[in-house]
């Protein structure tokens, strides 16, 4: 009888290789964080120099209409609180470890809707270090999550952008997160006004005599803002997308008579002066509302500041051709941008999955609140820090970045700049300029 080609030690020493290997690879998965590089990650996707410091703050913004107890026409009024969390370039000390736990749930609510499910994941900051001291005020970043979310959804981009030179600030908005979710009235009224609250407060937080520990670290005149989804349609309007009689009316019809939402409307006088120099560039992940009636072309018109949108070609949310690329061709007036993901769902901005989220009994949505059908969400996260970074480096730090930016369209058979070999397919880039 002839041997086996391969004889039994061979066979042997192949499964002990391989299971080296894959001890290897599952220790190596252990320690991949969210926002670290795949192998073929973008450029640009790679964190900055700076160690990054992280804390958490409580704010509220006084004597804003309560909508949520509001009657029959006349508003009811209230101290909105606000949490934040705000990362930041930090001294890297001996003692310092730049290693941190965020506490997170799953679910919403949990009272009629989903149960809340607890889980943790790290991070590559450090809580509450010394702000840096050697380098002048950075400029700011303001993140705006989507309905449901919190201010944990986007860590892979807000560490990432802290490491390169910015203080990065996530809000919770409140009756919008997932612990905390209501009628969504209170999201279409506040999400604007939360946004523009958070940066008149870091201003004050970063001037020279705040006292704050970021006191002379926060340049708030040179500042980006960053949404997802309700997010995006609340950073639009603080950018002057003002929003449509349409809304407004409907609004009026879902609390009873209220017209607080009038003040963000494009046809009122006060918020056709509300321009704010302060914002340089604002990124808009798949922002919702233009399928609905949120903005007209007049409305649209207003957005006169550099904008970047990210969306994905199937996105059942807030929609693609009639939704977010809609927006992008109606914004006639703004140097805009539109990345697509083709045949990526709404997910186009969210960290990865959890692994409490592969668990089985759990409500698919509970996976499908990060996850692509489609897209591994960690090359998704590695191609939105490429692109986040080359935008607003350019916008807020006057850096050239247009070589990443300027890409043909139809680009796909060559690969793009800033791209591993063969890494920059199934994506689009359309750049248009204002017409003014």
């Amino acid at each position: 009888m002839k041997k086996s080609f391969f004889s039994s030690k061979c066979i042997v020493c192949f499964i002990v290789l391989a299971l080296g290997a894959s001890v290897l690879l599952q220790a190596q998965t252990r320690d991949f964080l969210y926002g670290d590089m795949l192998p073929d990650a973008p450029e640009l996707s790679e964190r900055g120099p700076h160690t990054v410091g992280v804390r958490t703050m409580d704010l509220v913004n006084p004597d804003q209409v309560d909508i949520l107890n509001s009657k029959g026409g006349k508003d009811a009024m209230y101290d909105r609180p606000l949490t934040v969390e705000v990362w930041y370039p930090a001294e890297a000390t001996s003692e310092m470890k730049a290693s941190i736990t965020y506490e997170e749930v799953m679910g919403t609510r949990g009272d009629s809707l989903r149960p809340l499910i607890p889980f943790t994941f790290r991070g590559r900051a450090g809580r509450d270090a010394a702000p840096k001291v050697s380098e002048g005020a950075f400029p700011l970043i303001i993140v705006s999550h989507g309905y449901v979310g919190s201010r944990y959804l986007m860590t892979y981009l807000t560490e990432n952008m802290a490491s390169k030179g910015y203080v990065v600030v996530a809000i919770d908005h409140t009756d919008s997160t997932f612990k905390d979710a209501n009628a969504f009235q209170s999201t279409l009224l506040n999400r604007a006004k939360d946004i523009r609250f958070v940066l008149n407060e870091m201003e004050r937080l970063g001037k020279s005599d705040s006292k704050d520990m970021l006191s002379g670290k926060i340049n708030a005149d040179n500042t980006a803002i960053v949404g997802y989804s309700m997010g995006g349609y609340g950073v639009l309007n603080v950018a002057g997308a003002g929003y449509s009689d349409g809304l407004v009316q409907f609004f009026k019809g879902m609390t009873e008579g209220s017209t607080a939402i009038q003040a963000l409307a494009a046809s009122n006088a006060e918020y056709q002066e509300q321009s704010d120099p302060r914002i340089k560039a604002v990124v808009a992940f798949a922002p919702w509302g233009m399928e609905r009636g949120v903005w007209d072309a007049e409305g649209l018109k207003g957005l006169k500041t550099p904008t970047f949108f990210i969306a994905g070609s199937q996105d059942d949310i807030s929609g693609y051709e009639k939704g977010i690329k809609a927006i992008y061709e109606g914004a006639v007036n703004a140097d805009r941008y539109l990345l697509t993901y083709k045949d990526a769902r709404h997910n186009v901005a969210p960290n990865p999955p959890p692994a409490e989220a592969l668990a089985p009994g759990l409500h698919i949505d509970e996976y499908y609140r990060y996850a692509d059908a489609t897209w591994d969400q960690r090359k998704i996260n590695n191609v939105n820090q490429h692109f986040v970074t080359a935008f607003i480096d350019s916008h807020l730090k006057g850096k050239d970045t247009s070589k990443y930016l300027d890409i043909p369209k139809d680009s796909n058979a060559q690969d793009w700049p800033g791209f591993k070999p063969r890494s920059s397919t199934g994506m689009e880039l359309l750049h248009v300029a204002p017409t003014e």
